[in-house]
């Protein structure tokens, strides 16, 4: 069944009415004049596939508007809070999500189809640990100072879901920095101390006030949101929306 897509103009608090609209193989796309930068809140967590998916989805979104400027704000979600530092068992973890093996091995194929078609080659079997991905949302904050956020999302996500590199232990995060092009010994300081926890804990619960209650979900210019890895087409239709509307506003 094709999926629906949810796209809603936000107010400043996050309320609005919700507009539902069946998706379509063939959208017809418009190409507006209109603002050549957009701001995008894009609300992920580092555990998510389908946040992978969709990061892929919206980077082949992009490509076919060449001139639009992205500033793009990497904000924290938190699917799941309350797994300890130390992480848990990640099989038993999705056994008691999902009910059982045989519905996480139907999800797992079915993200991997996904995947396949963004050229993400998931490896769930070489993943062992369900971890607490606050260490890894603060490492991602620990990159903005040296430009390197979108390299930063895109190795942990690889690290994790191709690899199967447990990113919430600290050794494996430097590791996975040091790939990148962070300074080593800057960021093991950096994780080994409580910088920025209360920032990621306080976006994580701005986001669930602002009524976002599943990843990832994309804001862009604070007045329109798209919730779910949704196809390039449904993404273009939503940046051209919120170009249109700027620039009948700057016409009015």
């Amino acid at each position: 069944m094709c999926a629906r897509t949810m796209i809603w103009n936000r107010s400043w608090h996050g309320h609005g009415a919700v507009r539902t609209e069946p998706c379509r193989k063939h959208v017809p796309i418009l190409i507006p004049v209109g603002p050549t930068s957009v701001r995008l809140d894009f609300i992920f967590d580092t555990v998510c596939p389908w946040c992978y998916v969709g990061k892929r989805r919206f980077q082949r979104a992009l490509a076919q508007r060449p001139g639009l400027r992205i500033d793009i704000r990497w904000r924290p979600f938190l699917l799941n809070p309350d797994i300890p530092p130390e992480g848990i068992d990640r099989n038993e973890y999705l056994d008691r999500k999902f009910g059982g093996a045989a519905r996480v091995q139907r999800i797992n194929a079915a993200v991997a189809a996904a995947g396949e078609a963004e050229g993400i080659l998931f490896n769930f079997d070489r993943i062992s640990r369900a971890p607490n991905t606050t260490h890894s949302h603060r490492m991602i904050r620990f990159a903005s100072a040296s430009g390197l956020e979108a390299e930063t999302v895109e190795a942990l996500y690889a690290a994790y879901f191709c690899e199967g590199i447990d990113i919430g232990a600290i050794d494996d995060l430097v590791g996975i920095g040091n790939r990148v092009g962070l300074s080593v010994e800057d960021l093991g300081r950096y994780l080994r101390s409580d910088a920025d926890v209360s920032t990621i804990l306080n976006d994580n619960a701005r986001a669930h006030r602002q009524g976002v209650n599943g990843v990832p979900c994309l804001i862009l210019d604070g007045l329109y949101a798209v919730a779910g890895a949704q196809e390039p087409d449904v993404l273009l239709r939503l940046i051209d929306i919120v170009r249109e509307t700027e620039a009948e506003a700057a016409l009015s």
